[in-house]
C-alpha cells in the first residue's frame, strides 16, 4: 500500500485515479480548489490551492507519490505551467515521484515524427493555448528538472475528457511517446485512464519518460 496524493483530485481524471488508488488499498489524499459532490470513502479531501507552496507542502508530506492532474483551463490556464513548476519542485525535495496526467498532442504518430502538437489547424482555436501548456511542459519544462526528480508524464488517447466519457473495458494500450493509435487519435475512459496509470505507479517501471494509454 502507497500513500498517494492526488493533485487536482475532484477533477475529471483525478477523482478517477483517487477512485482506483484508494480502490486497491492505497491510502489517497486528493487536493483541489472544491470539495467533492460525492466524497470516496477512506479518502483524505484538503480543500486548497495547488499554487500556493505552503498548501502543496502539506498535502504531500509523507507521501510515497505525487499524481498531478491539474488542468490547464478556466482560472488555472496562465499558472499551469508555474504550477506544475512548483509541483515538481516539491515532490523533488520530498524524494517522491510524480505521476503527471498529460495531453494527445504532445505526442508522435511515429518514431522520430514531430509531435502532434506542431500543426494544430484541425483543433479549435480556443484550446490552442491549453494544448501547448501540457504539452511544454512534456517537452520543456519536465526535462528541465533536477535529475533527482523521477517523473512520468501519462498521455490518454485523443478523446478523453468528461465530454465524452467511455465505458469502462478494464483493459488499455500502453505505449511509450508514440501514439498507440495514431490513425484517429483513439478514446479511453476515464475509469480505463486510471486503471492504466495506478498499474504505473505500483509497477514502477518507467523514469522521467513519457508513455501513453489507449484502447
Amino acid at each position: 500500500m502507497s500513500r498517494i496524493t492526488v493533485i487536482g483530485g475532484t477533477g475529471y481524471a483525478g477523482s478517477a485515479i483517487v477512485a482506483e488508488a484508494a480502490a486497491r488499498g492505497h491510502q489517497v489524499t486528493a487536493l483541489s480548489r472544491s470539495r467533492p459532490d460525492a466524497p470516496i470513502p477512506n479518502v483524505t479531501y484538503i480543500q486548497g490551492d495547488a499554487t500556493d507552496e505552503a498548501t502543496l507542502s502539506a498535502a504531500i508530506e509523507g507521501a510515497d507519490v505525487v499524481a498531478g492532474a491539474y488542468a490547464a483551463r478556466g482560472p488555472q490556464d496562465s499558472s499551469f505551467r508555474d504550477a506544475y513548476r512548483t509541483i515538481a519542485r516539491v515532490a523533488d525535495a520530498a524524494g517522491v515521484p510524480l505521476f503527471i496526467v498529460g495531453g494527445h498532442s504532445s505526442l508522435r504518430p511515429a518514431p522520430g515524427a514531430d509531435r502532434f502538437v506542431t500543426d494544430l489547424s484541425d483543433i479549435p482555436a480556443e484550446l490552442h493555448d491549453e494544448i501547448r501548456a501540457g504539452s511544454a511542459l512534456v517537452i520543456e519544462d519536465l526535462p528541465a528538472t533536477p535529475a533527482t526528480l523521477d517523473w512520468v508524464y501519462v498521455s490518454p488517447a485523443l478523446r478523453f475528457g468528461a465530454h465524452m466519457p467511455g465505458e469502462r473495458l478494464g483493459r488499455y494500450r500502453l505505449g511509450d511517446d508514440v501514439a498507440v493509435q495514431p490513425e484517429d487519435g483513439g478514446a479511453i475512459s476515464a475509469a480505463d485512464y486510471a486503471l492504466g496509470f495506478v498499474d504505473l505507479i505500483e509497477k514502477g517501471e518507467h523514469h522521467r519518460a513519457e508513455v501513453n494509454l489507449g484502447h
